[in-house]
């Protein structure tokens, strides 16, 4: 199988168009059989639920080429349950979880000429993604719906190395108490896009949500969990019924315990303890982990042992520890690497 001409060295996290992509329509009660298809394009009624009312859900995992030149993906199944959930949640129908990994699977290996050579630094993103399609006028769920996969090639995050970033305390709310902050839902980002921007304007890179109850815990970002490291190397990340469960997160807790031998905590984290912290961290599908140097709030710096020249010594362990088991170099934990057989 012969790559594509890219360069792939010089890749930005940008879309570019691949050959196939999955697609499955849901119209009288269940899902068709699906289909790899040339056509990246979508035709819409006027009055398509998703237009309407935001009735739409996605994911995003990555498909990379291991150590040993073998193209993977990494834990789709959870992917898959995380978008049974957010269905779920906005009443559409599920898209049954072994037929959506059969879907990342099939997308990747129609589109494995794109999949960057190990040691680029690049990956093929992969976006599932789900919407109602046919006309609501009324406010209620759509009675048909499409359930796609797409594949883009993107270069790395960080380009030059993950320089430690500065984060505000944002004034603005990611999610309601109750709402639907633990599930992946385009609204919730269309929700996060002015607190973003007006950020960006003001010099910073990201922003930390408060929960919206009481403005005095840690939530998470607009697209990451956060991830903290005590004086004493032990890990804490913030727990929270609205904040969206990071599969890359719950994979780092993972490493922490068995592979680093670290204590980890899972529990509400009050804003007055982010300034004892030792290190701190954004992670995600994107970057695995962004470091953050420092936190600024209403102009008070609160700036971390760890600097803003390099990763903190713990976060660079997890980090290069996950980045190992997901390239091969170090051996996997049962069920976390899918082969795509090609």
């Amino acid at each position: 199988m012969e790559k594509k001409n890219i360069d792939w060295s010089n890749l930005g996290f940008g879309y570019i168009k691949t050959d196939k992509r999955y697609i499955s329509l849901y119209k009288d009660g269940k899902w068709d059989d699906g289909v790899m298809s040339e056509d990246d394009t979508i035709k819409l009624s006027e009055c398509a639920g998703v237009l309407q009312y935001a009735q739409t859900i996605f994911e995003g995992l990555k498909a990379y080429t291991t150590e040993q030149g073998k193209i993977v993906t990494f834990r789709p199944d959870l992917n898959a349950s995380r978008m049974k959930d957010s269905a779920a949640r906005l009443e559409m129908p599920v898209f049954p979880e072994d037929r959506f990994v059969d879907a990342v699977v099939k997308t990747v290996r129609e589109n494995a000429a794109y999949v960057p050579p190990y040691g680029s630094g690049a990956t093929l993103y992969l976006r599932p993604y789900m919407f109602g399609s046919n006309p609501v006028i009324g406010v209620k769920p759509a009675d048909e719906y499409q359930f796609r996969v797409f594949a883009t090639p993107v270069g790395p995050y960080f380009k030059g190395g993950a320089k430690p970033i500065t984060i505000k305390v944002s004034d603005f709310d990611r999610a309601a108490p109750n709402g639907t902050g633990n599930i992946k839902a385009g609204l919730n980002y269309a929700m996060s896009l002015h607190a973003i921007v007006t950020a960006h304007k003001e010099g910073f890179d990201e922003n930390m949500y408060l929960d919206p109850g009481t403005r005095t815990k840690v939530e998470e970002t607009g697209g990451a969990n956060f991830l903290f490291i005590t004086k004493d190397k032990k890990v804490v990340t913030p727990k929270s019924n609205s904040i969206l469960p990071s599969i890359t997160r719950r994979s780092l807790v993972h490493v922490a315990k068995e592979y680093l031998g670290l204590e980890v905590e899972e529990r509400e984290v009050l804003f007055d303890e982010v300034k004892d912290f030792a290190e701190c961290g954004l992670c995600g599908t994107a970057a695995v982990i962004s470091p953050v140097g420092k936190i600024v709030d209403h102009g008070k710096e609160i700036c971390f042992p760890s600097g803003m020249e390099d990763m903190g010594a713990v976060t660079k362990k997890l980090y290069d520890t996950l980045t190992g088991i997901q390239m091969g170099r170090i051996e996997a934990p049962e069920g976390w690497i899918k082969e795509i057989e090609l």
